[in-house]
């Protein structure tokens, strides 16, 4: 892999980890169109490159994640503590544990049976008639930007829920962030709370894949491509992420996501149709 394929893998990571569009998908589209050939390297890369996505967050919403730290040290009796931040942090503790269960029982299966274009290209389509469902449902119900539970209303039980919908994003395509979005506002979240938990939720679903895959297949990767790829692609996820973000929070805080709904179902036809057509 040459520098300039993994610095346009990394924007490409850092622009959609966040956006409801599928990153997973649009990696594994990149690397088809870089002729870079699938292999259990090429998949370790689109994941480990996640890292410097991770940190984007981290950064963008450090007051959260100080609160939640020191919540966490307070339970042990290291600072004062932190109520909201602890409480916030057992949310996200109870919505990853579905995801790290089942993905340690079917990842391998998942990998082997629906990382392909085929696949990615019906999630896409079906992700977004479910964005298309969820505007219509806030309409109907009136809602307005700002309406609904606000972050310090979630209760564990409710993340859970969230967590369990969370892994339908396990199938490449569907994209993590749209499907805990969509949940968050199914429990009864307002979009910028259901937003602000699915990124907090994606720092430790995405931190423990990261590990996960670098532990199992990282050294086939780093064999294959070297260390260069490797942190070229993670500092440009990390730069792009950031943007990605802070463009998509103030965004949404005037609009619908039907925007992203348009452009996962025109992507759909339009990949499915060179497809069809016999384009690989």
């Amino acid at each position: 892999m040459d520098w300039w394929q993994a610095f346009i893998l990394g924007i490409v990571e850092g622009v959609t980890e966040y956006l409801p569009v599928s990153s997973t998908g649009h990696l594994i589209l990149t690397q088809h169109a870089l002729n870079i050939p699938p292999s259990e390297a090429a998949n370790a890369y689109a994941i480990c490159i996640q890292a410097g996505a991770i940190l984007a967050v981290l950064g963008v919403y450090w007051k959260h994640v100080m609160e939640i730290v020191a919540g966490w040290l307070g339970k042990v009796g290291i600072g004062k503590g932190d109520e909201e931040g602890l409480r916030l942090g057992v949310c996200i503790i109870a919505a990853f544990i579905p995801a790290a269960v089942l993905g340690l029982l079917f990842d391998d299966k998942i990998e082997e049976k629906l990382f392909n274009l085929t696949t990615i290209v019906i999630a896409w389509f079906v992700g977004g008639v479910a964005i298309l469902a969820t505007v219509y449902y806030r309409r109907r119900r009136k809602d307005v930007q700002g309406a609904g539970k606000s972050l310090a209303q979630l209760t564990w039980k409710l993340a859970v829920i969230i967590g369990f919908i969370q892994c339908i994003a396990m199938c490449p395509g569907t994209s993590r962030s749209l499907v805990t979005i969509v949940g968050g506002v199914l429990v009864g979240l307002s979009l910028s709370a259901a937003v602000e938990f699915s990124f907090l939720l994606g720092v430790l679903t995405l931190c423990a894949a990261t590990v996960y895959k670098a532990k199992d297949a990282g050294p086939l990767m780093v064999a294959e491509y070297g260390w260069g790829p490797m942190l070229v692609g993670s500092f440009a996820a990390w730069i792009s992420a950031v943007i990605a973000v802070k463009w998509m929070v103030s965004y949404l805080q005037k609009h619908s996501m039907a925007v992203f709904a348009y452009y996962r179902i025109a992507l759909a036809i339009i990949v499915g149709g060179a497809m069809f057509m016999g384009f690989r």
